[in-house]
């Protein structure tokens, strides 16, 4: 069907939308599929446009859609699902670069002034005496989520994030389609978030 207007190719996707969301909330992994399929480029188009970097747009596009998938029940249907899409990517690309940009920065650099440099002293207002425990116990719940997964999510897991290998290279590694791996990859990242979720709540 052919519609004559921007205005009405809009209303259209949006019921289109309202229905596959229905039908996702309702247990129908096709629809889920379907609007990732829909919005994946626009969603990767807009991270690149934020980073400005090729190496993170897969990751942080399928971060952005489990997010997004994990939280649909509170989607208000009153506005688009492409804004509130956006939105979810656009606080993904925000915390993302927020991380990168503390990573990147040294405080042991010295800073110059007219006196002369001067060494920067931030004082540690984040400190917790357990504060090594909690990580070694993040560590450990990670670790066990990791190990909970089912073979052919972990194996690719441990590949992207341990052994660090481009999809390319694990596609290759295990003669797999590329297509195949994200899926793989998109899928254990989403057990993952479901069990770290679920092990925060009851700890």
């Amino acid at each position: 069907m052919l519609y004559r207007t921007k205005e009405e190719r809009r209303k259209a996707s949006r019921i289109e939308d309202r229905k596959l969301i229905k039908e996702a909330l309702a247990g129908n992994q096709e629809s889920y599929s379907r609007l990732m399929e829909k919005y994946r480029g626009a969603i990767s188009h807009l991270i690149y446009r934020m980073i400005g970097s090729q190496d993170m747009v897969e990751d942080l596009t399928q971060e952005a859609f489990i997010k997004a998938f994990n939280a649909l029940a509170s989607f208000n249907e009153e506005y688009a699902f492409s804004t509130w899409l956006y939105k979810i990517a656009t606080n993904n690309c925000i915390d993302y670069l927020r991380k990168k940009k503390l990573q990147t920065l040294s405080i042991h650099k010295p800073i110059a002034s007219k006196d002369g440099e001067h060494m920067m002293e931030i004082p540690d207002s984040r400190y917790l005496p357990d504060k090594p425990l909690v990580s070694s116990q993040q560590t450990m719940n990670i670790t066990q989520a990791i190990e909970n997964l089912p073979e052919k999510y972990r194996r690719v897991i441990v590949m992207r994030h341990q052994q660090e290998m481009s999809y390319e290279e694990i596609a290759s590694e295990l003669n797999l389609p590329l297509g195949t791996v994200k899926a793989h990859i998109f899928r254990a990242r989403e057990m993952l978030y479901r069990m770290l979720k679920e092990t925060m709540s009851n700890g």
